[in-house]
């Protein structure tokens, strides 16, 4: 008997015309835990959609334990035993932990309608017992952690006991002890005997816990192999097709003496304790700090999304008395939230409409008050071209189509179209592939050496010292310390976060 549990077999599927998967075939052995790596865009969520029954595939067949696969829905992947752990959590925020374990699959009060809650309940104890989440499954998923949600979701996978597990990107919400906490479960998973295809852009992940790599790019599998095969190195050369000499790109200017933004004594109760803050212009200053620091609600407070309980904000000098995103639009400023999805995208509307959205009054007619049509398209072409934006009709594809790097981009393209002057990134890199990465950087650094001031903030340490001119360490609501580029070291930086900093 073969221990091979899944074979494509030249897979092959278009979007629109634009080819996304061509001839890929790919074995995958029983219990083993295969590292699927690829730029964004390269295809690894289409084939993995695929296998889950979420899309079609034009061409091919798949052959689970040696039979013929072609599931038509998500369903038919359940009952054959597949789990799909989206990047972007299929989880219903305003219902309980026990109703999403088992949405498709309520235990009823005998031949009745009625639900059984209590079994629904024990049910999801043991569930949730298997992931050591201790929480009640009667709590709302809003109420719950991203790593927590996580778990969940792993959770909903045993409860169906299925033997094909799907991560796609399972770690990019999670901290450093949920993603050790996920980590072990999935070696529980692959002492078990379930297999696992993992999907991740932060390849020193892969190489620790895959048995086997996988790697696509534009659509095609170019590389395979045990893992012993792959280098890190080797990985990113097989993905972009080329040689990458340097993950960050070289800052080309210098701060300047300017004050682009300033803090003064910020507080909000429960979140932010006097903080003071100084950016500069031309400035790319890094905010780093743990889980919990409070790094992303100080954005939030400076973008006029939160309000604030004392202090002072100065933009360019001068005092804003009433922080709003109205106002500090006009005022040059901008946002890239944390949360895309959620936050940063209209994900029904195309990628033009959401690249052009905070900048039309850029575009407008005086006399009329009409928006002048050709200016924003040249100007979304032109943005398109800039970042790279892998997608075939910008003014007719929808932005919930693209990879989730391709949506970053389309973010941060949206704000670069009103020239800042002040620019807020949270957690830009997200979900981001190596070379889409490479390519942020460079317009990070290319706005800054034009004037722009960015408060970049990152949980990725490392990125933060290949591109910043200072940075900020923050914890409970406080700033903790603060780095110049001279004196950036890893270990001083993180001890200064775990407040293991000698005074």
């Amino acid at each position: 008997m073969s221990d091979t549990i899944l074979r494509f077999e030249g897979v092959n599927k278009a979007f629109f015309g634009v080819s996304v998967l061509e001839d890929v075939t790919l074995d995958v052995e029983r219990g083993s835990i295969v590292g699927l790596v690829g730029e964004n865009g390269a295809g690894k969520s289409t084939l993995m959609n695929i296998l889950g029954g979420v899309v079609l595939m034009d061409g091919g067949q798949m052959l689970l334990a040696g039979e013929a696969y072609a599931p038509r829905d998500p369903r038919d992947a359940d009952r054959a035993g597949i789990a799909f752990i989206h990047q972007e959590l299929n989880l219903f925020t305003n219902l309980t932990i026990a109703e999403n374990l088992f949405i498709s699959e309520f235990p009823h009060c005998g031949p009745t309608p009625l639900l059984d809650r209590g079994r629904l309940r024990k049910r999801a104890r043991e569930a949730l017992a298997l992931v050591d989440l201790a929480v009640s499954p009667d709590v709302r998923v809003e109420r719950l952690s991203p790593g927590e949600r996580q778990l969940v979701e792993v959770a909903k996978a045993l409860a169906m006991d299925a033997r094909i597990i799907i991560f796609d990107e399972p770690t990019t919400s999670l901290t450093t002890r949920e993603t050790e906490r996920l980590f072990g479960i999935i070696d529980r998973l692959h002492q078990a005997g379930k297999t696992i295809i993992y999907i991740s852009h932060i390849l020193r992940d892969v190489m620790r816990i895959a048995d086997a790599v996988a790697v696509l790019r534009d659509g095609q599998l170019v590389a395979s192999g045990p893992v012993s095969d792959f280098s890190i190195h080797s990985m990113i050369a097989a993905m972009v097709g080329r040689e990458i000499e340097q993950l960050y790109p070289d800052r080309t200017s210098q701060p300047g003496p300017e004050i682009s933004l300033e803090l003064r004594q910020l507080s909000k109760a429960g979140i932010s304790h006097r903080i003071d803050l100084v950016l500069h212009k031309g400035e790319v200053l890094g905010v780093f700090g743990l889980m919990g620091s409070g790094r992303s609600e100080l954005a939030r407070i400076i973008f006029g999304l939160d309000d604030f309980d004392e202090g002072e904000v100065l933009i360019d000098g001068k005092p804003v008395k009433r922080l709003s995103p109205t106002r500090n639009i006009r005022n040059g400023m901008a946002f890239v939230t944390e949360n895309r999805r959620e936050d940063g995208l209209m994900m029904e509307a195309t990628v033009a409409d959401n690249l052009s959205l905070a900048a039309l009054p850029a575009y407008r007619t005086r006399l009329v008050n009409t928006v002048r049509s050709s200016a924003v398209a040249s100007a979304v072409k032109d943005r398109v071209d800039a970042l790279s934006i892998k997608v075939h009709d910008a003014f007719r594809s929808e932005v919930k189509g693209l990879s989730g790097g391709n949506q970053q981009k389309v973010v941060l393209g949206k704000w670069l179209m009103t020239k800042p002057s002040i620019l807020i990134i949270d957690e830009p890199t997200r979900g981001v592939d190596v070379g889409a990465k490479f390519e942020i950087y460079e317009t990070i650094d290319r706005i800054a050496a034009a004037g722009t001031a960015v408060l970049f903030i990152s949980s990725e340490l490392e990125e933060l010292l290949g591109m910043c001119d200072r940075i900020l360490v923050m914890g409970q609501g406080e700033v903790l310390g603060s780095f110049d580029r001279a004196q950036f070291h890893e270990e001083a930086i993180l001890r200064t976060a775990f407040r293991e900093h000698v005074a």
